[in-house]
């Protein structure tokens, strides 16, 4: 049976270090990459994160079509790494694929969640514990990042939160 690992936590939280952790014991090992770069700062996080995993991961590099990266992995993949829920979130929005908090992109990548390709450890922010958004646009962000959350939550056979460092196991 293929495992669906939820990492989740606040920004700069350990959460991407601790995934790339528990996959660090697999042979064959994917790492799907949802950041696009669209300044130098974002380049600048891009490159840092490439370096902090080896070589040993296939790198798929997917900002929208979730579905469409899990399928194309190849058949001996052992394990994936999805860096991460809420960055593809905001990569929806930000090519207007959300209009009421869902999309098709949303739906395909929930269905394949349902039998997926291998082991996978998939990465998101919890980004419910801050302050209220002041705007509607953030707070449909929030709101979609929040639900999306429990989904996965409830698909995963692992749910881990990290905190300053520390990691967790909730589920």
């Amino acid at each position: 049976m293929k495992r669906i690992t939820l990492v989740t936590g606040g920004s700069r939280s350990g959460k991407s270090k601790h995934a790339l952790e528990l996959a660090a014991s697999y042979n064959n090992k994917a790492f799907i990459a949802t950041a696009e770069a669209t300044d130098d700062e974002m380049r600048a996080r891009i490159e840092r994160h490439r370096r902090e995993r080896d070589s040993s991961y296939l790198t798929v590099e997917e900002p929208v079509n979730l579905e469409m990266a899990l399928k194309s992995l190849p058949e001996e993949t052992e394990v994936a790494v999805l860096d991460c829920i809420t960055v593809w979130l905001g990569n929806l929005f930000y090519h207007e694929k959300i209009t009421d908090g869902t999309c098709p992109e949303i739906d395909d990548f929930l269905d394949i969640l349902e039998a997926p390709p291998c082991h996978l450890i998939l990465v998101t922010n919890e980004v419910g514990m801050g302050v209220i958004p002041a705007d509607a646009a953030t707070r449909l962000f929030r709101d979609t990042a929040g639900s999306i959350n429990q989904i996965l939550a409830e698909l995963a056979h692992e749910v881990i939160f990290s905190v300053s460092g520390i990691s967790l196991r909730v589920k």
